[in-house]
């Protein structure tokens, strides 16, 4: 299966054939013929292989990410660690994040790729909701779905650019809604304070406390 990934990251689906597959893994070509029930098969297991390698890599991401509060921008960077990867010269990168577009957009013609999708997504929106729940942010799978849809949107439009730059055209379309589909958890409300009386201790009202602040 690696052999036949490497092809598909290199060259598309195009690129991935049983008798390119075989040449790669230096197989003779009845062993993908046989091991394989047809090309869609081939190229179906292709995708998920290269899909796991990189929720993979996702994971090991995810379980360098402390629990503490972060702001808009913290955030962000984490999410686009995951979902966009770093900006910059490295074409394997560059054309690991094109693979990965090609695989969704395949996926609505051909259903034996939809149904790996819909599993790949699945482990993606996990690892996204561990990140933001790490980053002390709520998490709505509806809301989710629109974080994913952002970043998606601006990463399509920038690798149609000459000279793109998915991750900063990504950063500035997630950081206006991350507040939005991600808000801050709400900090614990603080235990009502406690005063004396000739009973013993009494707990007072929260608009008690407020009162006694609004005099201080």
């Amino acid at each position: 299966m690696a052999a036949a990934a490497e092809l598909l990251l290199e060259g598309g689906f195009e690129a991935v054939r049983h008798r390119s597959v075989a040449t790669r893994a230096d197989l003779p070509l009845a062993s993908t013929t046989y091991y394989f029930e047809s090309l869609d098969d081939l190229i179906a297991r292709a995708v998920e292989f290269s899909g796991n390698a990189e929720l993979d890599a996702m994971r090991r991401r995810v379980g360098e990410v402390s629990h503490r509060r972060r702001g808009a921008e913290a955030t962000v960077d984490l999410v686009l660690d995951l979902l966009v990867g770093s900006d910059g010269p490295d074409e394997g990168a560059r054309g690991q994040l094109i693979a990965r577009y090609e695989r969704s957009v395949a996926s609505a013609r051909h259903p034996e790729l939809r149904e790996v999708q819909l599993r790949l997504r699945a482990q993606l929106d996990e690892l996204l909701a561990d990140v933001l729940r790490r980053s002390d942010r709520m998490v709505r799978p509806e809301q989710l779905r629109r974080l994913v849809a952002v970043v998606d949107g601006a990463v399509v439009a920038a690798l149609t650019e000459i000279d793109p730059e998915p991750r900063r055209m990504a950063r500035g379309a997630l950081l206006e809604v991350i507040d939005i589909v991600a808000p801050p958890a709400r900090a614990a409300t603080p235990e009502p304070a406690a005063y004396a009386s000739a009973d013993g201790p009494v707990r007072a009202t929260p608009q008690q406390v407020d009162r006694y602040r609004a005099l201080d």
